[in-house]
């Protein structure tokens, strides 16, 4: 039995592609802070979402289509196919950027509680409570809060099926807006470590799981003017939520609960509009090489700090002996950004192909719903 969406890795791909674009203002000067092209590029910030809730549709549809094929859901099997999903790649990562950073401060984990959170997947916590680690180990603190919301979701389909999934996911909604509540009321000067608060972001794997519950099976067969506009709307969304009502990623603040209630509702919106604008496009419309970059995109997106850190903490000034002044101009920096994407999709080619491969093969002997 096998169950595979090919579209769906277009929207990962798409996903990635939107985290590149919320960090490019960080390296090139492409619009002034406030601008309508600024606000835009942060909203790349919310392919983080996008991955958060097509994860959890998917897993959500293929544990409970086991269950209906089988009966029951073998909640063992899809720990292990989880660990051999995650994390090899996840622990090389982390493994990598803790011993780097004894050769350059700033690249990772540099004192062992520091290194403990992100080990045992609570590292969006500990960002959230103690600030920011190091760059290209920071982006670890979603895999957290993935793995965090993965323990309940198998028992809870093997014990109730799919409406003990439907209450699960009601409860995830209520928690994060009444979390976001409680930011509001409470604002903090700078980053208050909402964005990485699990309970904050549960809300788009509960959406995940709902959409999954309520299509049962089904995906939508809109014509292409229909499905962009549902993404352009999605879009919209996205950045009225940063423009009007003041929700960013690092620095959620809004100057009323009522906006930042909204704020959040309209980026759930959005992710769901853009999820959906997506979801049933037919296989043989998408790209192979978009295929291809979707299967990819875990790597991409574990790679994509360290490569730029790499690339402007550690290249361009090197290249700046030879030369001077390379690393500050706008070409030397737009060279930097190639030369970075162009790292990222080689670190995570290599690690698909030799690190990945071999243990998705044995996560597929796992599968009962194959992909």
């Amino acid at each position: 039995m096998r169950y595979n969406r090919p579209e769906l890795d277009g929207l990962r791909l798409a996903a990635f592609g939107l985290v590149l674009a919320f960090h490019l203002p960080d390296y090139l000067p492409l619009a002034a802070e406030g601008s309508w092209l600024r606000d835009a590029l942060w909203t790349g910030a919310f392919g983080v979402p996008v991955f958060f809730l097509l994860s959890a549709f998917l897993i959500t549809e293929l544990l409970t289509r086991e269950r209906d094929a089988t009966g029951k859901i073998g909640v063992g099997a899809f720990y292990g196919r989880r660990i051999l999903r995650i994390w090899p790649l996840y622990f090389a990562v982390l493994l990598g950027l803790t011993a780097l950073d004894h050769l350059r401060p700033g690249f990772g984990p540099a004192r062992p509680d520091q290194f403990a959170a992100f080990a045992l997947f609570y590292g969006n916590w500990h960002v959230a409570l103690k600030g920011w680690v190091a760059g290209p180990v920071d982006p670890l603190w979603s895999i957290s809060v993935e793995e965090q919301f993965y323990l309940l979701v198998p028992l809870v389909l093997a014990w109730g099926g799919r409406r003990a999934m439907g209450w699960l996911a009601v409860v995830a909604l209520v928690a994060a807006y009444g979390t976001i509540w409680l930011y509001a009321r409470h604002p903090v000067a700078g980053d208050n470590g909402q964005w990485t608060n699990g309970l904050v972001q549960y809300q788009f794997f509960a959406a995940g799981c709902l959409l999954s519950i309520l299509l049962k099976g089904r995906v939508p067969s809109w014509a292409w003017p229909t499905r962009l506009a549902l993404a352009l709307a999605g879009l919209a969304c996205w950045l009225v939520a940063v423009r009007v009502c003041g929700v960013r990623s690092w620095d959620p603040q809004s100057p009323s609960a009522i906006l930042a209630l909204a704020g959040w509702g309209l980026i759930l919106a959005g992710t769901v509009a853009v999820f959906l604008s997506v979801l049933g496009v037919r296989a043989d419309a998408v790209p192979a090489p978009i295929v291809r970059g979707g299967r990819i995109s875990y790597g991409l997106y574990m790679f994509h700090a360290f490569g730029l850190s790499l690339v402007f903490w550690v290249l361009m000034p090197a290249l700046d002996r030879y030369a001077p002044g390379l690393s500050t101009s706008v070409p030397g920096r737009a060279m930097g950004v190639i030369l970075a994407v162009a790292l990222i999709v080689l670190l995570a080619q290599l690690s698909f192909r030799f690190l990945e491969t071999p243990f998705l093969k044995l996560k597929d002997r796992l599968a009962v719903v194959g992909r």
